[in-house]
């Protein structure tokens, strides 16, 4: 999964390579601050840092011995630093390591992702714009309800985003943390101003509190942002697989001259980039699951998390990266069709302006209760025998004795219902 759907970038961030290459940064950090404090000799925190490399197969081969990961790195280090390296991991435990350095990675991948909601969301705004004034219409319950703007649509998709942003940025400064606190969080062997100057230096800060591992609650709320971005995601993907029904036809995904849709049928143009972001943010939404359930460990710490988050880390960072791309691809070369839309809009013979009408009939003086009765009857009427509905509204003589011909043209007026839509994009967008 990962190799096949991580841009390079994000492969390389969280390959074993960048792993360690974080882990020996902690060490190496450490070593100097404490060197700084008078703790380590100073010899050995340049020994640490002008020596200290690491070859993967090699820890790979220590830890078939040694059956643990941070032995078998440290190992590995002070095989090339030499007799400094006793200073190595000094008053450290592993997850000192493993989550600090973990962040760092999360800190980078935040930083990408990032951008991709940026990207998203730009190009949202601009096709917003650019369809701010076609008319279409617009469902309830998969129904003709009442016009609207495929404009309207792509703002409320951005608008969306920047909600997500928002929680995002939220959620990835609450991820920017590291913990040198020990095997149970106390202290026990470095001094909680040793940890915040290691943090600094690594662009984190310090956890205020931790057992020996930096608490589970912010790596579930990070994933779960994720998983609420993915649905954003899997929103607009549902909805652009609906306009792109062959019934309905007012969008679809751009086809390349070269695209083919299915080996039987060559007339097929099939919104696969959708379906493909729909299906993903199902996987992104079971990783939230596993999160969540991260959160409770035995005491001050167990290890039920750390096989799961070698999954859920990785695949939710990449797929968020991946399906961000994918998004932004599919709104940016969207093809779209608003003479289509215009022609489904009409297509019910102005029935979806009777809400309008009602409205009408009620200010003209006629009670609620019967406009409604009159209204709807005439509805029934054009939707059973096919029959054009502002045809049998002029013909009514019930309404024709309380609306003149040019309030009943008004009645269905498509710029009267969507006279206000300006207003929603300056509320939006602040212009």
């Amino acid at each position: 999964m990962i190799d096949r759907y991580t841009r390079p970038e994000m492969r390389t961030l969280w390959s074993d390579e960048r792993k360690f290459q974080c882990w020996l940064e902690v060490e190496t950090t450490a070593s100097e601050v404490l060197a700084e404090a008078g703790i380590v000799p100073t010899s050995a925190a340049e020994a640490i840092r002008s020596k200290g490399r690491f070859d993967i197969a090699r820890i790979r081969e220590i830890e078939l011995d040694t059956r643990h990961d941070v032995i078998a790195f440290t190992t590995a280090v002070a095989e090339n630093v030499g007799p400094e390296s006793r200073w190595l991991h000094y008053g450290l435990t592993s997850t000192d390591v493993v989550d600090t350095a973990q962040a760092l990675q999360i800190k980078e991948a935040s930083e990408r992702i990032r951008a991709g909601m940026v990207a998203l969301r730009d190009v949202l705004k601009r096709r917003a714009r650019e369809f701010e004034t076609t008319p279409c219409i617009g469902r309830t319950h998969g129904v003709h309800a009442e016009p609207t703007t495929f404009g309207l649509k792509l703002l409320l998709w951005y608008s969306e985003m920047e909600r997500n942003i928002a929680r995002f940025d939220a959620a990835a400064e609450d991820m920017r943390v590291g913990k040198l606190s020990g095997a149970v969080g106390s202290f026990g062997h470095l001094k909680p101003e040793h940890e915040e100057e290691i943090c600094l230096r690594l662009g984190l800060k310090a956890a205020a509190v931790s057992t020996q591992v930096l608490q589970r609650d912010r790596h579930a709320a990070y994933i779960g942002t994720l998983g609420v971005m993915a649905s954003t995601l899997d929103k607009i993907g549902t909805e652009i697989r609906h306009l792109q029904r062959t019934e309905v036809r007012e969008a679809e995904e751009f086809f390349s001259e070269k695209q083919k849709g299915s080996s039987a049928m060559p007339h097929k143009r099939n919104p696969i980039t959708c379906e493909n972001i729909c299906g993903l943010a199902r996987v992104m939404r079971g990783n939230v699951q596993v999160a969540l359930e991260n959160v409770a460990l035995w005491h001050e710490r167990d290890i039920s998390h750390s096989s799961a988050e070698r999954i859920i880390l990785p695949d939710t960072t990449t797929l968020a990266d991946y399906m961000l791309s994918k998004a932004t691809t599919l709104i940016d070369k969207l093809l779209v069709y608003p003479a289509r839309m215009k022609k489904n809009l009409d297509s019910t013979g102005g029935l979806v302006f009777s809400g309008q009408l009602l409205l009408d009939l009620s200010g003209a003086g006629m009670l609620r209760e019967d406009a409604y009765k009159l209204v709807q009857g005439l509805a029934m009427k054009a939707w059973k025998a096919d029959l054009v509905f502002k045809e049998l509204v002029a013909a009514d003589p019930q309404i024709s004795t309380i609306l003149s011909p040019e309030k009943i043209e008004q009645a269905f007026s498509t710029d009267r219902q969507l006279s206000n839509v300006s207003k929603i994009f300056a509320r939006v967008l602040g212009e």
